[in-house]
């Protein structure tokens, strides 16, 4: 019964205790009551100091803080079964999670809680709780910042871009105040993912070298249909690179995309499994990438729906994994990063690139060939991103979809002809509102000339059902 209830403990009352000890063990004592309650509130203090001793060892122990915004979306429900796996942080690595959103999901995320605790994962030190703004990232080395709740009415895109911006600046502030000074934060989910990130490195400059947003996701729907194509798994495709607007207009580059274990006449030795074949060298049918593939990939994300809390789970996971024990070797990643005027990309632009990571950060790969982007492909791509953020803190008042060349010219050709001078001179104001964009920043893609998207193959438009995403 002493083993049964704890070193020191008493089970049941004095008289009962004695009268078992004789029938059970033939062991009969001769001690007081009296003494018998003495010895039994001393065996207590006991106890109880050595609780404090066991809760005070763990306050020595320094396990990971990691805290998730947004944590009763379904993302997150994805997401921490993942993390309490050891499969991101490490095996060895303990850590402390503390799940961050409104007051009016308190008691879902007690519900978290309990639920979290009932996992035993190994790792897991403690489990909590937070929904006040004031005491949020406390202490905090991680940070996965999720799509905010959108419950509340958007009566328009251009509200719903600058209601980024407080939520933003209000994160930045306590990211900076509260978290470690080594925090790492990263930016998932599939409304304005470059945006949100560019704010938080603009609030919170001196953390904006640890914030990068997640690519991979839409980095796998393309694998996975091409591997639908090729008929193989999607684990089998590689280095597909993302360019862009990670939630919006980006460009999904095949050129250095491969293909391994591939079953078909051209194959490479028993020894080599790390064999593999370009995948353009696989499709020949150049229409179904120019055209079906796009249009693909366009229904896939347009609206945001393929993109759940499944995809996005595993997208951060992974990239968090990347980030603290590196990349495959000699595999090709796309991330969110601040540009500084790689493969010709305007600088000051969170924008989707080749990486890989190694030594705890991330390399960006200026050193692949032939991989450089037309200025058109370009200029195409940074004019939502560019557009996001003027409206979001209010130097545009609409956000005005990207036009190309030649859609204003079809634009004009609809439009009845002038029927004098002046006509004409207002119809080519109007052409000229609909091309550019007048920023005040002369260094600006605005001032480029935009391209024909319709002949650059393998892109994907989605600044039209952007407004569609967010809701």
């Amino acid at each position: 019964m002493i083993d049964r209830g704890g070193k020191g403990l008493l089970l049941g009352g004095y008289n009962e205790f004695l009268e078992y000890a004789q029938l059970y063990y033939g062991v009969t004592s001769r001690m007081t009551t009296q003494m018998m309650m003495i010895i039994a509130q001393e065996n207590l203090e006991t106890h109880i100091e050595k609780e404090l001793e066991k809760e005070a060892m763990k306050d020595l122990i320094s396990p990971l803080q990691v805290w998730i915004t947004s944590a009763a979306s379904p993302a997150s429900c994805n997401l921490i079964p993942i993390l309490m796996s050891g499969e991101v942080f490490g095996k060895n690595t303990e850590i402390s999670l503390t799940l961050f959103d409104q007051q009016k999901v308190e008691n879902y995320l007690k519900a978290m809680v309990m639920e979290i605790e009932d996992m035993a994962s190994q790792i897991l030190l403690r489990i909590s709780y937070c929904t006040k703004i004031e005491e949020a990232f406390q202490q905090a080395q991680v940070i996965i910042v999720l799509d905010e709740s959108t419950e509340r009415e958007v009566t328009s895109l251009e509200n719903c871009l600058r209601s980024k911006v407080s939520l933003c600046r209000l994160y930045a502030y306590h990211m900076e105040k509260n978290a470690h000074e080594s925090v790492k934060v990263i930016v998932g989910g599939k409304s304005f993912v470059n945006l949100k990130t560019i704010l938080l490195m603009q609030y919170a400059p001196s953390i904006a070298d640890n914030i990068i947003a997640v690519a991979m996701g839409v980095e796998g729907q393309a694998r996975a249909t091409i591997a639908k194509k090729l008929k193989t798994a999607a684990s089998c495709i590689k280095d597909v690179i993302i360019w862009g607007n990670i939630s919006g207009t980006n460009y999904v580059d095949l050129r250095k995309a491969k293909v391994y274990g591939y079953d078909s006449a051209i194959w490479g030795p028993p020894n080599r499994p790390d064999f593999s074949r370009p995948v353009l060298s696989l499709i020949f049918d150049s229409e179904w990438i120019q055209k079906e593939f796009v249009m693909t990939l366009k229904n896939l994300t347009a609206t945001g729906k393929q993109f759940g809390g499944i995809l996005a789970a595993h997208s951060i996971t992974t990239t968090l994994k990347y980030w603290y024990h590196g990349s495959p070797p000699g595999e090709i990643v796309s991330l969110g990063v601040l540009s500084k005027g790689e493969f010709g990309i305007p600088e000051g632009i969170v924008f989707s690139m080749p990486v890989k990571f190694e030594n705890g950060t991330w390399v960006v790969l200026t050193d692949l060939e032939d991989i450089e982007i037309s200025g058109k492909i370009m200029n195409n791509m940074t004019s939502d991103l560019f557009q996001e953020k003027l409206v979001a803190l209010g130097n545009n008042i609409t956000f005005q979809p990207y036009k190309s060349e030649s859609q204003v010219i079809k634009k004009l050709e609809n439009e009845p002809s002038p029927t004098s001078y002046e006509n004409m001179e207002e119809q080519m104001e109007r052409s000229n509102e609909i091309i550019f964009e007048d920023t005040g920043d002369k260094d600006s893609m605005f001032y480029d000339l935009f391209p024909d998207e319709e002949n650059e193959p393998i892109f994907s438009d989605e600044s039209e059902d952007k407004f569609d995403a967010y809701l």
